[in-house]
């Protein structure tokens, strides 16, 4: 067995790609309680909300509310997704330090998801990057469907690094590798991550994975083994995506803690404290939380 990292960073992106996919609308207060508590659960890293347009994710229509509301801690970053230009002086108006971007590997989905190619799509975020980093925030870039596509199926890896390295040559300090609707295996993981580490700086390179084969766990196992050392999950497994038909919910931060913490792993962050701000927030959300970590401690208690 290879050497385990002793200690990841986890980005908590429950408040954002967790509740942007549910049906149910989710007041302020509930989303700046929930922010908090995982706060307070020993959290640096919250993604807190996204400047789109409210017609597309109504969801996250009051970002500027949450911002606004929002008792910030010192040592917490609160990062909020920035489509463009337009949501990146919103985003400067409520205060943001930290944003990030959406790019895909996938032609088709980047078409779906932002009605722009590939190419149009790093075009116009270099200018986002470009004028964020002058206004000394830190810049963030998601890559979608890097392991699969509803709509094209597999993914060319070699089309993942030339993405990757793209955003990076815009100034990116890191790059979320994203499993959009859960395809990924361990195999996969391993050779992406190898192709990656030739061509940029695996410090830089994060790893987002959604449930949906049941997967997620054994896929963060493969890329510490590889020594990745930032993971993003959502609160009780909130989400999934809502241009990305088929999509379960992100890996549950519950369930992540769990493994990790079974392996000695630190990450700083209380999992009974995230397992009660989850359980705090399911009873608006219309259904269980997928976290089996919840469904298991709920069967428990019966």
């Amino acid at each position: 067995m290879k050497p385990l990292p002793p200690q990841v960073t986890i980005v908590e992106v429950g408040p954002r790609d967790g509740l942007q996919n549910e049906a149910a609308a989710i007041d302020t207060a509930s989303k700046i309680a929930l922010i908090e508590s995982l706060a307070a659960a020993g959290h640096t890293r919250i993604e807190a909300g996204a400047f789109v347009s409210p017609k597309w994710v109504p969801q996250m229509a009051d970002t500027e509310a949450v911002f606004a509301g929002l008792r910030r801690k010192a040592d917490v970053r609160y990062s909020a997704l920035v489509p463009n230009l337009a949501g990146l002086e919103r985003a400067t108006k409520a205060g943001v330090t930290d944003i990030a971007l959406f790019a895909s590997a996938s032609e088709t989905f980047s078409q779906r998801n932002i009605n722009k190619s590939i190419a149009d799509s790093l075009k116009d975020y270099a200018e986002v990057a470009k004028t964020a980093l002058a206004a000394n925030m830190r810049v963030r870039g998601y890559l979608s469907t890097a392991f699969g596509c509803p709509f094209e199926g597999d993914i060319d890896p070699a089309r993942v690094v030339e993405v990757t390295e793209a955003l990076f040559e815009m100034g990116v300090e890191e790059v979320a590798v994203s499993d959009t609707i859960g395809m990924a295996h361990p195999g996969q993981v391993t050779a992406l991550l190898r192709l990656l580490a030739a061509a940029v700086p695996l410090r830089g390179i994060a790893l987002h994975f959604h449930d949906t084969r049941g997967t997620a766990l054994v896929n963060v196992y493969a890329a510490l083994e590889e020594g990745v050392v930032v993971f993003d999950s959502a609160a009780g497994g909130l989400g999934g995506c809502p241009y990305a038909p088929g999509a379960a919910g992100n890996l549950a931060t519950e369930d992540l803690l769990f493994m990790l913490d079974g392996l000695g792993i630190s990450t700083g962050v209380d999992r009974r404290q995230v397992t009660a701000a989850s359980r705090a927030l399911e009873p608006q959300l219309g259904h269980p939380l997928p976290s089996r970590l919840l469904q298991a401690e709920a069967a428990k208690a019966r």
